[in-house]
Protein backbone atom coordinates (compact mmCIF):
# COMPACT_ATOMS: atom_id res chain seq x y z
CA UNK A 1 0.00 0.00 0.00
CA UNK A 2 1.67 3.79 -1.04
CA UNK A 3 2.20 5.77 2.21
CA UNK A 4 0.69 8.86 2.57
CA UNK A 5 1.85 12.08 1.43
CA UNK A 6 2.76 12.96 4.65
CA UNK A 7 5.01 10.43 5.34
CA UNK A 8 8.40 11.82 6.70
CA UNK A 9 12.06 11.69 4.60
CA UNK A 10 12.77 8.89 6.51
CA UNK A 11 10.00 7.06 5.14
CA UNK A 12 9.78 7.43 1.84
CA UNK A 13 9.22 4.84 0.06
CA UNK A 14 8.16 3.11 -3.38
CA UNK A 15 5.39 0.82 -3.20
CA UNK A 16 3.86 2.18 -6.13
CA UNK A 17 6.05 0.74 -8.60
CA UNK A 18 8.49 3.26 -10.00
CA UNK A 19 7.37 6.24 -7.69
CA UNK A 20 8.65 7.52 -4.43
CA UNK A 21 6.77 10.42 -2.68
CA UNK A 22 8.56 11.98 0.04
CA UNK A 23 8.84 15.98 1.54
CA UNK A 24 12.18 17.97 0.02
CA UNK A 25 14.42 20.04 2.09
CA UNK A 26 11.55 23.60 2.24
CA UNK A 27 8.93 20.76 3.78
CA UNK A 28 7.04 20.75 0.55
CA UNK A 29 5.38 17.77 -1.59
CA UNK A 30 7.99 15.84 -4.24
CA UNK A 31 7.66 12.68 -5.77
CA UNK A 32 10.02 11.00 -8.43
CA UNK A 33 8.87 8.81 -11.35
CA UNK A 34 11.91 7.40 -12.79
CA UNK A 35 13.78 10.65 -14.34
CA UNK A 36 10.83 12.99 -13.66
CA UNK A 37 11.01 14.93 -10.50
CA UNK A 38 7.64 16.50 -9.48
CA UNK A 39 6.93 19.22 -6.81
CA UNK A 40 3.60 20.55 -5.40
CA UNK A 41 5.17 24.54 -4.89
CA UNK A 42 2.94 27.25 -3.19
CA UNK A 43 1.66 30.17 -5.42
CA UNK A 44 -0.06 33.13 -4.21
CA UNK A 45 -3.26 33.31 -2.60
CA UNK A 46 -2.74 29.83 -0.76
CA UNK A 47 -2.59 28.17 -3.96
CA UNK A 48 -0.58 25.47 -4.94
CA UNK A 49 0.81 24.24 -8.84
CA UNK A 50 2.56 21.26 -9.98
CA UNK A 51 6.57 21.51 -11.22
CA UNK A 52 8.53 19.16 -12.60
CA UNK A 53 12.15 18.74 -12.46
CA UNK A 54 14.64 16.33 -14.71
CA UNK A 55 17.24 13.62 -13.43
CA UNK A 56 17.48 15.01 -10.02
CA UNK A 57 20.83 13.38 -8.80
CA UNK A 58 19.95 13.46 -5.10
CA UNK A 59 17.78 11.86 -2.15
CA UNK A 60 14.55 13.80 -2.14
CA UNK A 61 14.99 14.87 1.05
CA UNK A 62 18.13 17.37 -0.33
CA UNK A 63 15.61 18.42 -3.09
CA UNK A 64 15.03 21.77 -3.50
CA UNK A 65 12.41 24.52 -5.19
CA UNK A 66 15.64 25.56 -7.49
CA UNK A 67 15.97 21.92 -8.99
CA UNK A 68 12.14 22.35 -10.29
CA UNK A 69 11.21 24.56 -13.81
CA UNK A 70 8.19 22.91 -15.51
CA UNK A 71 4.93 24.07 -14.69
CA UNK A 72 1.86 21.39 -15.46
CA UNK A 73 -1.34 23.28 -13.82
CA UNK A 74 -2.46 24.04 -10.31
CA UNK A 75 -3.68 21.88 -7.76
CA UNK A 76 -6.22 21.85 -5.32
CA UNK A 77 -4.64 19.65 -2.28
CA UNK A 78 -1.94 17.11 -1.62
CA UNK A 79 -4.55 13.99 -3.52
CA UNK A 80 -4.70 15.86 -6.35
CA UNK A 81 -0.60 15.96 -6.41
CA UNK A 82 -0.70 12.70 -5.51
CA UNK A 83 -3.19 11.31 -8.38
CA UNK A 84 -1.36 13.55 -11.10
CA UNK A 85 1.84 11.89 -9.98
CA UNK A 86 0.43 8.68 -10.11
CA UNK A 87 -1.31 9.40 -13.64
CA UNK A 88 2.18 10.08 -15.16
CA UNK A 89 3.57 6.96 -13.43
CA UNK A 90 0.86 5.12 -15.73
CA UNK A 91 1.41 7.08 -18.56
CA UNK A 92 5.10 6.32 -18.62
CA UNK A 93 5.02 2.28 -18.35
CA UNK A 94 2.18 1.91 -21.14
CA UNK A 95 4.65 3.94 -22.90
CA UNK A 96 7.55 2.06 -22.32
CA UNK A 97 4.89 -1.35 -22.83
CA UNK A 98 4.60 0.47 -26.84
CA UNK A 99 7.96 0.22 -27.95
CA UNK A 100 8.50 3.15 -29.38
CA UNK A 101 11.90 3.48 -31.55
CA UNK A 102 14.04 6.63 -31.69
CA UNK A 103 15.39 6.66 -34.78
CA UNK A 104 17.88 9.12 -36.60
CA UNK A 105 15.76 11.04 -39.34
CA UNK A 106 16.71 14.21 -40.83
CA UNK A 107 13.70 13.69 -43.04
CA UNK A 108 11.77 17.70 -44.11
CA UNK A 109 8.60 18.41 -42.76
CA UNK A 110 6.42 21.49 -42.66
CA UNK A 111 8.17 22.93 -39.38
CA UNK A 112 11.96 22.53 -40.61
CA UNK A 113 14.15 19.36 -40.89
CA UNK A 114 13.69 16.71 -38.51
CA UNK A 115 15.70 16.22 -35.67
CA UNK A 116 15.28 12.72 -34.88
CA UNK A 117 12.28 10.60 -34.79
CA UNK A 118 10.40 8.45 -32.93
CA UNK A 119 8.21 5.55 -35.28
CA UNK A 120 5.02 4.80 -33.27
CA UNK A 121 4.16 1.84 -35.54
CA UNK A 122 5.11 1.66 -39.35
CA UNK A 123 4.02 4.81 -40.72
CA UNK A 124 3.00 7.05 -38.13
CA UNK A 125 6.42 9.00 -36.79
CA UNK A 126 6.88 11.66 -34.91
CA UNK A 127 9.54 14.40 -35.63
CA UNK A 128 10.95 17.27 -33.19
CA UNK A 129 11.83 19.98 -34.91
CA UNK A 130 14.12 23.34 -34.04
CA UNK A 131 10.84 25.18 -34.13
CA UNK A 132 7.99 22.94 -33.90
CA UNK A 133 7.24 19.02 -34.87
CA UNK A 134 4.64 16.75 -34.93
CA UNK A 135 3.71 13.86 -36.96
CA UNK A 136 3.82 12.40 -40.18
CA UNK A 137 1.62 9.76 -41.54
CA UNK A 138 2.35 7.25 -44.88
CA UNK A 139 -0.20 7.47 -47.19
CA UNK A 140 -1.97 4.62 -46.04
CA UNK A 141 -2.01 5.70 -42.72
CA UNK A 142 -3.43 8.81 -43.71
CA UNK A 143 -6.24 7.27 -45.64
CA UNK A 144 -7.63 5.72 -42.29
CA UNK A 145 -8.03 9.12 -40.87
CA UNK A 146 -11.74 10.38 -40.92
CA UNK A 147 -11.90 12.90 -43.77
CA UNK A 148 -13.59 15.40 -41.67
CA UNK A 149 -10.04 15.65 -39.89
CA UNK A 150 -7.28 14.58 -42.62
CA UNK A 151 -4.45 16.50 -43.43
CA UNK A 152 -4.05 16.13 -47.21
CA UNK A 153 0.12 16.51 -46.92
CA UNK A 154 -0.03 13.82 -43.80
CA UNK A 155 1.70 15.83 -41.20
CA UNK A 156 -0.52 16.75 -37.78
CA UNK A 157 0.66 19.13 -35.56
CA UNK A 158 2.02 18.86 -32.11
CA UNK A 159 -0.11 21.40 -30.48
CA UNK A 160 -3.44 20.33 -31.61
CA UNK A 161 -3.72 17.95 -34.75
CA UNK A 162 -1.36 15.53 -33.12
CA UNK A 163 -4.69 15.00 -31.47
CA UNK A 164 -6.06 13.45 -35.09
CA UNK A 165 -3.63 10.65 -35.10
CA UNK A 166 -4.52 9.15 -31.58
CA UNK A 167 -7.79 9.53 -32.59
CA UNK A 168 -7.71 7.46 -35.36
CA UNK A 169 -4.55 5.26 -33.91
CA UNK A 170 -5.71 5.08 -30.73
CA UNK A 171 -4.27 1.70 -30.26
CA UNK A 172 -0.30 3.02 -30.63
CA UNK A 173 -1.50 5.75 -27.69
CA UNK A 174 -1.34 5.35 -23.77
CA UNK A 175 -4.26 6.28 -21.56
CA UNK A 176 -3.00 9.36 -20.55
CA UNK A 177 -2.87 10.62 -24.28
CA UNK A 178 -5.84 9.01 -25.39
CA UNK A 179 -7.39 11.40 -22.92
CA UNK A 180 -5.76 14.23 -23.77
CA UNK A 181 -6.56 13.56 -27.89
CA UNK A 182 -10.24 13.18 -26.65
CA UNK A 183 -10.15 16.65 -24.64
CA UNK A 184 -8.35 18.24 -27.62
CA UNK A 185 -10.29 17.05 -30.22
CA UNK A 186 -13.56 18.38 -28.35
CA UNK A 187 -11.98 21.51 -27.74
CA UNK A 188 -10.86 22.06 -31.30
CA UNK A 189 -12.94 20.27 -33.59
CA UNK A 190 -15.81 19.99 -31.87
CA UNK A 191 -18.18 20.09 -35.40
CA UNK A 192 -16.09 16.75 -36.57
CA UNK A 193 -16.35 15.54 -33.03
CA UNK A 194 -20.15 15.33 -33.21
CA UNK A 195 -20.40 13.87 -36.64
CA UNK A 196 -18.72 10.89 -35.99
CA UNK A 197 -19.55 10.46 -32.68
CA UNK A 198 -23.12 11.53 -33.07
CA UNK A 199 -22.79 12.86 -29.60
CA UNK A 200 -23.89 16.77 -29.08
CA UNK A 201 -21.30 18.58 -27.04
CA UNK A 202 -22.94 20.82 -24.42
CA UNK A 203 -21.90 24.23 -23.01
CA UNK A 204 -18.81 23.50 -20.94
CA UNK A 205 -17.67 20.54 -23.25
CA UNK A 206 -15.96 22.15 -26.45
CA UNK A 207 -13.76 25.42 -26.29
CA UNK A 208 -13.91 25.99 -29.49
CA UNK A 209 -17.95 26.25 -29.10
CA UNK A 210 -17.94 28.02 -25.92
CA UNK A 211 -15.82 30.12 -27.92
CA UNK A 212 -18.31 30.55 -30.56
CA UNK A 213 -20.96 31.75 -28.28
CA UNK A 214 -19.32 33.82 -26.55
CA UNK A 215 -18.80 36.02 -29.76
CA UNK A 216 -22.05 35.28 -30.90
CA UNK A 217 -23.49 36.35 -27.47
CA UNK A 218 -20.99 39.55 -27.59
CA UNK A 219 -20.17 40.61 -31.11
CA UNK A 220 -21.52 44.09 -30.41
CA UNK A 221 -19.79 44.68 -27.47
CA UNK A 222 -16.61 46.17 -25.82
CA UNK A 223 -14.01 43.49 -25.06
CA UNK A 224 -10.35 44.02 -23.62
CA UNK A 225 -7.93 43.03 -26.25
CA UNK A 226 -4.86 45.13 -24.02
CA UNK A 227 -4.80 46.12 -20.95
CA UNK A 228 -2.03 47.89 -18.16
CA UNK A 229 -2.10 49.27 -14.60
CA UNK A 230 -2.96 52.75 -15.01
CA UNK A 231 -0.26 55.08 -13.73
CA UNK A 232 -2.47 58.52 -13.40
CA UNK A 233 -5.61 56.40 -11.68
CA UNK A 234 -3.88 54.49 -8.88
CA UNK A 235 -6.67 51.14 -8.20
CA UNK A 236 -7.52 50.94 -11.68
CA UNK A 237 -6.54 49.44 -14.77
CA UNK A 238 -5.99 50.96 -18.32
CA UNK A 239 -8.11 49.02 -21.21
CA UNK A 240 -7.89 49.29 -24.89
CA UNK A 241 -11.17 47.55 -26.25
CA UNK A 242 -12.79 46.50 -29.58
CA UNK A 243 -15.94 45.72 -30.28
CA UNK A 244 -16.62 42.36 -30.51
CA UNK A 245 -12.98 41.72 -29.47
CA UNK A 246 -11.45 42.22 -33.22
CA UNK A 247 -8.31 43.25 -33.92
CA UNK A 248 -6.42 44.74 -36.99
CA UNK A 249 -6.91 47.17 -39.82
CA UNK A 250 -10.13 49.21 -39.25
CA UNK A 251 -10.73 48.06 -36.08
CA UNK A 252 -12.17 50.96 -33.77
CA UNK A 253 -10.50 51.25 -30.41
CA UNK A 254 -11.76 52.90 -27.19
CA UNK A 255 -9.81 53.45 -23.48
CA UNK A 256 -11.83 52.64 -20.73
CA UNK A 257 -10.85 52.67 -16.31
CA UNK A 258 -11.92 49.30 -14.91
CA UNK A 259 -11.43 48.94 -10.97
CA UNK A 260 -8.32 46.59 -10.81
CA UNK A 261 -10.34 44.43 -8.31
CA UNK A 262 -12.71 43.96 -10.80
CA UNK A 263 -10.70 43.10 -14.16
CA UNK A 264 -10.85 38.91 -13.76
CA UNK A 265 -10.17 38.12 -17.06
CA UNK A 266 -12.47 35.16 -18.20
CA UNK A 267 -11.83 32.43 -20.39
CA UNK A 268 -12.02 34.42 -23.67
CA UNK A 269 -11.90 38.10 -22.96
CA UNK A 270 -13.25 40.79 -20.26
CA UNK A 271 -16.31 42.55 -21.21
CA UNK A 272 -16.57 45.92 -20.51
CA UNK A 273 -20.10 46.98 -18.84
CA UNK A 274 -20.48 50.80 -20.32
CA UNK A 275 -22.80 51.34 -17.01
CA UNK A 276 -19.69 50.97 -14.42
CA UNK A 277 -16.34 51.18 -16.43
CA UNK A 278 -15.41 54.68 -17.61
CA UNK A 279 -14.71 55.90 -21.41
CA UNK A 280 -11.78 57.22 -20.65
CA UNK A 281 -9.35 60.16 -22.50
CA UNK A 282 -6.60 61.40 -19.90
CA UNK A 283 -3.35 61.26 -20.25
CA UNK A 284 -2.34 57.06 -21.06
CA UNK A 285 -0.07 54.14 -19.18
CA UNK A 286 0.14 53.01 -23.02
CA UNK A 287 3.28 54.00 -25.17
CA UNK A 288 1.10 54.11 -28.16
CA UNK A 289 -1.32 56.32 -27.02
CA UNK A 290 1.13 58.74 -25.14
CA UNK A 291 0.99 62.40 -26.62
CA UNK A 292 -1.86 62.14 -28.62
CA UNK A 293 -4.67 64.78 -27.90
CA UNK A 294 -8.05 64.17 -27.15
CA UNK A 295 -11.03 65.67 -29.12
CA UNK A 296 -14.51 66.65 -28.03
CA UNK A 297 -16.91 64.77 -29.80
CA UNK A 298 -20.79 64.07 -29.47
CA UNK A 299 -21.17 60.96 -27.46
CA UNK A 300 -24.90 58.84 -28.06
CA UNK A 301 -26.89 58.65 -24.68
CA UNK A 302 -26.92 54.79 -23.46
CA UNK A 303 -29.52 51.84 -24.77
CA UNK A 304 -32.15 52.74 -21.98
CA UNK A 305 -31.59 56.40 -22.69
CA UNK A 306 -32.45 55.97 -26.48
CA UNK A 307 -35.95 54.54 -25.86
CA UNK A 308 -37.74 57.94 -25.30
CA UNK A 309 -34.74 60.14 -26.66
CA UNK A 310 -37.67 60.97 -29.07
CA UNK A 311 -35.05 61.84 -32.21
CA UNK A 312 -31.56 59.75 -33.56
CA UNK A 313 -28.44 61.06 -31.91
CA UNK A 314 -27.06 63.86 -33.98
CA UNK A 315 -23.13 65.17 -34.28
CA UNK A 316 -20.12 62.46 -35.28
CA UNK A 317 -21.73 60.15 -33.74
CA UNK A 318 -24.38 60.07 -36.30
CA UNK A 319 -21.70 60.38 -38.84
CA UNK A 320 -20.57 56.82 -37.86
CA UNK A 321 -23.37 54.00 -38.00
CA UNK A 322 -21.53 51.49 -36.99
CA UNK A 323 -20.26 52.88 -33.95
CA UNK A 324 -21.97 51.45 -31.23
CA UNK A 325 -24.51 53.84 -29.49
CA UNK A 326 -23.90 52.69 -26.14
CA UNK A 327 -21.15 55.11 -25.31
CA UNK A 328 -21.87 56.72 -21.65
CA UNK A 329 -19.73 58.85 -19.63
CA UNK A 330 -21.17 57.71 -16.70
CA UNK A 331 -22.26 61.79 -14.88
CA UNK A 332 -25.73 60.50 -14.23
CA UNK A 333 -27.56 62.82 -16.48
CA UNK A 334 -29.98 61.32 -18.97
CA UNK A 335 -30.00 64.09 -21.74
CA UNK A 336 -30.32 63.06 -25.65
CA UNK A 337 -26.80 63.87 -26.06
CA UNK A 338 -23.82 63.90 -23.86
CA UNK A 339 -20.65 66.13 -24.36
CA UNK A 340 -17.69 64.29 -23.13
CA UNK A 341 -13.82 64.79 -23.72
CA UNK A 342 -12.84 60.71 -24.74
CA UNK A 343 -10.17 59.80 -26.68
CA UNK A 344 -11.18 57.47 -29.39
CA UNK A 345 -8.93 55.94 -32.32
CA UNK A 346 -11.69 55.63 -34.74
CA UNK A 347 -11.33 59.75 -35.25
CA UNK A 348 -8.07 59.09 -36.85
CA UNK A 349 -8.31 55.65 -37.90
CA UNK A 350 -7.06 52.83 -36.56
CA UNK A 351 -4.06 52.49 -34.58
CA UNK A 352 -1.86 50.71 -36.71
CA UNK A 353 -2.79 53.82 -39.04
CA UNK A 354 -2.04 56.28 -36.85
CA UNK A 355 1.44 54.42 -36.44
CA UNK A 356 1.93 54.72 -39.46
CA UNK A 357 1.26 58.52 -39.64
CA UNK A 358 4.01 58.77 -37.07
CA UNK A 359 6.70 56.79 -38.67
CA UNK A 360 9.47 58.04 -41.34
CA UNK A 361 7.79 57.81 -44.14
CA UNK A 362 9.90 55.22 -46.16
CA UNK A 363 9.98 52.96 -42.62
CA UNK A 364 5.75 53.22 -42.78
CA UNK A 365 6.32 52.14 -46.30
CA UNK A 366 8.03 49.41 -45.42
CA UNK A 367 6.27 48.24 -42.74
CA UNK A 368 2.82 48.51 -44.93
CA UNK A 369 4.71 46.42 -47.33
CA UNK A 370 5.35 43.94 -44.78
CA UNK A 371 2.24 44.32 -42.93
CA UNK A 372 0.79 40.65 -44.27
CA UNK A 373 3.78 38.77 -42.33
CA UNK A 374 3.13 40.66 -39.55
CA UNK A 375 -0.32 40.27 -39.42
CA UNK A 376 0.40 36.22 -39.88
CA UNK A 377 2.76 36.38 -36.99
CA UNK A 378 0.53 37.87 -34.60
CA UNK A 379 -1.89 35.02 -35.72
CA UNK A 380 0.81 32.30 -34.98
CA UNK A 381 1.66 34.18 -31.51
CA UNK A 382 -2.66 33.50 -30.78
CA UNK A 383 -2.42 30.18 -31.37
CA UNK A 384 0.74 29.29 -29.42
CA UNK A 385 -0.89 31.26 -26.42
CA UNK A 386 -4.22 29.27 -27.26
CA UNK A 387 -2.37 26.19 -26.82
CA UNK A 388 0.16 27.10 -23.89
CA UNK A 389 -3.54 27.86 -22.44
CA UNK A 390 -4.81 24.10 -23.71
CA UNK A 391 -1.88 22.69 -22.27
CA UNK A 392 -2.39 24.24 -18.52
CA UNK A 393 -6.35 23.85 -18.63
CA UNK A 394 -5.83 19.99 -18.62
CA UNK A 395 -3.30 20.36 -16.30
CA UNK A 396 -1.56 16.86 -17.67
CA UNK A 397 1.40 17.16 -20.79
CA UNK A 398 3.72 17.64 -17.92
CA UNK A 399 6.07 14.40 -19.11
CA UNK A 400 4.33 14.41 -22.68
CA UNK A 401 1.51 15.76 -22.79
CA UNK A 402 1.94 16.59 -26.36
CA UNK A 403 2.97 12.43 -27.09
CA UNK A 404 6.13 13.99 -28.12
Amino acid sequence: MTPSLRSSNENSTSGFPEVEFGRSAGGFFVAGVGDTAFAMLPASEGRHYLATGWRIRRPLAEWTRSDFYGHCGELTDEAAFRAKVLEQAEHAREKRALARQEVRSTAQTPWGPSQGATVFADGVTCHPTASHGGFHLSPERNCKVDARLRAADGFYEEDECWAIVAFTFPDLFTSFERRSAERIIKDSFPDAWEEITGNVLAAGQSREKDRRAFEAEHAADWIVVSAIRADYKKSFVEVIATPGGRRGVGSEERRFLVPADEYVIGRFGFVIDPDRHVVYGSPSSFAGWQGSEDHEITVPPPRRALAHAGSPPTGPAAARPHRPADLSTHDGTDAETTVARVELSSREGSGWERLSRALPSHLAALTAERQPEICALSRKLARQDLAIARFLERHGGCLDGRAA
